[in-house]
């Protein structure tokens, strides 16, 4: 059975674990701003499914569920909108190059994720006497 240790092998916390955070709002937010976005109006069909996974890849960045999937995800969604649209793609390269890096890092330790997978300690008490 594949598990997610092997594609995450730390959920580091303190100053790391903050940066990961702070990684993980920023391209969540925006994700989820450009996905909610693109409803308003009449999309065209094309690009209804562009903003449903964009919205969902941020929520799960947000919730750091599923990380290195989601940001994998985001880079996919990212990479298309910056083809489709040329003439803005500073913030879609931006929030791609934040999804590489958490998608290879990991979702720190303040996440779902590290909450289900993270390092358990176990302390085993000395049964003398």
């Amino acid at each position: 059975m594949l598990r997610f240790r092997q594609f995450s092998s730390t959920f580091p916390g303190g100053w790391p674990g903050i940066g990961i955070l702070l990684m993980r709002l920023v391209a969540g937010l925006t994700l989820v701003d450009d996905g909610i976005g693109g409803w308003l109006g009449e999309p065209p069909l094309e690009r209804v499914l562009v903003f449903v996974l964009a919205a969902g890849a941020g929520i799960l960045l947000l919730a750091g569920l599923g990380t290195p999937l989601a940001g994998a995800l985001a880079v996919a969604i990212e990479l298309w909108s910056a083809w489709a649209q040329p003439g803005y793609s500073l913030t879609h390269i931006l929030v791609a190059t934040l999804g590489v890096g958490l998608a290879l890092v990991g979702p720190g330790a303040w996440s779902v994720d590290s909450r289900l997978f993270g390092w358990k300690r176990i302390d085993i008490r000395n049964q003398k006497g």
